[in-house]
């Protein structure tokens, strides 16, 4: 059973409430009413949520201050920051997949915030349980950690070599064939409602599988994103923490970001290459042995440098493409 340490339990209380009341007040009163998100407002939420993401680190860093370990508030800081930037460039992953089911269902910016507000409710549901429950087996069974390195090298390939985008067409999902079957469905269309009363009967509406569809494609990233925190720690307080705070910033970010993916290209590429190495990360203390003579770790500061490295030269290396395409939008 995974337990947390007194000073866990105490920041996780803290952040419990701080970040559940800032989830009420963003989704529930600030953005109660369906409408677009502007570049502004989008851009002010962005900036919030990053700032509350560091801000949030130096608690960390606070709270794991021992005088009997002085490199323990260090190390677990930088574990919180390297977790929270690979997991928020795998979720910016998930951005390319979001405008496409929107745009395949035709939803209107207006009602995009809503979907996405309950799929981050329940991303962050179904990630809690993964994530404790992939740490309660990396507890019992550490071999599991090297099924996580070849699955993240598989991923990293398949993401490299092959582009999933162009062959997803949500509207073919068997869980969404299977779910028009089995649910009882509204035959008007409500891009503002998930149940709508209809002749004394509550009905489904198309929107709620819309939201089924984005719940999924969710699920489907996370079974590269949990795996990928692991080769950075395998402390569940710090792992869900940093996911947390990367799923909470995805919403603003993704209109922030909705007219400039061009400036994004590459990122595909480079975060292929960061699972790659974070597959590496995972598999070398058992076969570094047998190569190099030592076992091998890679310490999480060259991490961190590999993870804002790879972020930024995939950014450059766009910047090209991002000049041309508005050159010729001109």
């Amino acid at each position: 059973m995974i337990s947390f340490s007194q000073k866990d339990s105490t920041l996780f209380l803290i952040f419990s409430v701080v970040v559940g009341l800032l989830i009420y007040l963003d989704l529930f009163v600030m953005n109660k009413r369906a409408h677009k998100l502007s570049l502004r407002e989008s851009g002010y939420w962005t900036l919030f949520w990053v700032t509350l993401a560091f801000s949030f680190s130096l608690l960390v860093y606070i709270f794991h201050e021992d005088p009997t370990n002085p490199g323990l508030a260090k190390q677990k800081t930088l574990e919180f920051l390297a977790g929270y930037l690979l997991e928020y460039s795998l979720s910016v992953d998930n951005l390319f997949v979001f405008i496409m089911i929107f745009a395949k269902f035709r939803i209107q910016s207006q009602y995009q915030p809503m979907i996405l507000k309950w799929g981050i409710i329940g991303a962050l549901i179904f990630r809690a349980a993964m994530i404790f429950s992939g740490a309660e087996l990396v507890s019992r069974f550490e071999w599991i950690l090297y099924i996580f390195g070849f699955l993240l090298l598989y991923s990293a390939w398949k993401m490299f070599f092959h582009d999933e985008e162009e062959d997803f067409d949500p509207e073919e999902m068997k869980l969404l064939k299977y779910a028009r079957k089995i649910l009882p469905m509204s035959k008007t269309f409500h891009p503002e409602k998930f149940l709508v009363k209809e002749h004394g009967k509550t009905l489904f509406t198309s929107t709620f599988l819309i939201l089924i569809v984005v719940e999924f494609s969710d699920i489907l990233f996370a079974i590269d994103s949990i795996p990928a925190i692991f080769s950075i720690t395998q402390d569940s307080f710090i792992i869900y923490t940093s996911n947390v705070f990367a799923i909470l910033g995805l919403r603003s970010l993704f209109f922030l970001l909705g007219g400039v993916m061009e400036l994004f290209v590459h990122l595909k590429k480079g975060v292929s290459l960061l699972l790659a190495f974070v597959g590496v990360k995972l598999l070398l203390p058992a076969f570094s042995g047998y190569v190099f003579g030592r076992v091998i770790h890679v310490s999480i500061e060259i991490s961190l440098v590999v993870i804002v490295g790879t972020l930024t030269l995939s950014i450059l290396a766009s910047i090209p493409h991002y000049l041309k395409t508005k050159k010729e939008g001109a």
